[in-house]
């Protein structure tokens, strides 16, 4: 089994080489129109938070296909103000298949049942709340859809359009997209900001964990600030 599954690794990491190679330069909805041909819907997902950069991919996806799953991670820590926007984007984009995944009570029980585990081990908070019951979500899929961006900074900086994840591919369409092209997807389409980005947040997770940038910071330095932390572990387990 071990060796099996190695074998599929590797040839997923070849696969995603050589559509890199392609696709390296495609448009998002190139990138999008792409995975949905190779996989097939019933296949493929769409990973989003509803943050506030995320209704420009889910702008172009519903323009390929409003059918294609889209998952949605409900940690039980957001902010109201994502889950309305999650709402108001569904209504307005026309999407089809939008799969909100909590984690299993039993985990938080076991392992958080005062719900500090955010201040005392960030990273097992984020394990328990997002990196597993995404591996769940995803089992029944070969492929699935992020929202990273390189201008984001940090780990970002570097990753391709599209990469080997374990046994899934993953494609990344707005990695060459930069601040000024989402703004440009919003103001065409007349998107609705995420509510709280007239607060000052310009990236928005779970409550505990985000605040508002400062002038100057990239996106995500409001995100676990002041820990060296940086990825909640979806991208990097």
């Amino acid at each position: 089994m071990v060796a099996e599954r190695a074998f599929e690794e590797t040839a997923v990491s070849e696969k995603a080489k050589s559509l890199d190679d392609v696709l390296r330069n495609a448009s998002p909805s190139e990138v999008i129109e792409s995975a949905l041909r190779i996989v097939g819907r019933e296949h493929l997902a769409l990973v989003s938070s509803f943050g506030t950069e995320s209704a420009a991919l889910l702008k172009v996806m519903a323009d390929v296909d409003p059918a294609i799953p889209v998952i949605f991670l409900d940690t039980g820590w957001l902010f109201e103000e994502t889950l309305a926007y999650r709402d108001t984007l569904i209504a307005r984009l026309g999407l089809r298949d939008v799969r909100s995944i909590k984690p299993q009570e039993d985990a938080l029980k076991r392992e958080d049942p005062d719900r500090e585990l955010w201040f005392s081990d960030p990273d097992a908070c984020c394990r328990i709340r997002k990196v597993e019951p995404l591996k769940r979500a995803l089992a029944p899929f070969d492929a699935w859809i992020n929202g990273r961006k390189r201008f984001q900074g940090g780990s970002r900086t570097e990753i391709p359009v599209v990469e080997g994840d374990g046994i899934r591919l993953k494609f990344n369409p707005f990695a060459n997209i930069s601040r000024a092209g989402i703004e440009a997807i919003y103001a065409q389409a007349q998107l609705p900001p995420h509510p709280l980005v007239t607060s000052g947040f310009l990236s928005v997770g779970c409550m505990p964990c985000s605040s508002r940038a400062q002038p100057g910071e990239d996106a995500r330095d409001g995100r676990w600030r002041g820990r060296s932390k940086n990825e909640c572990g979806i991208h990097t387990a």
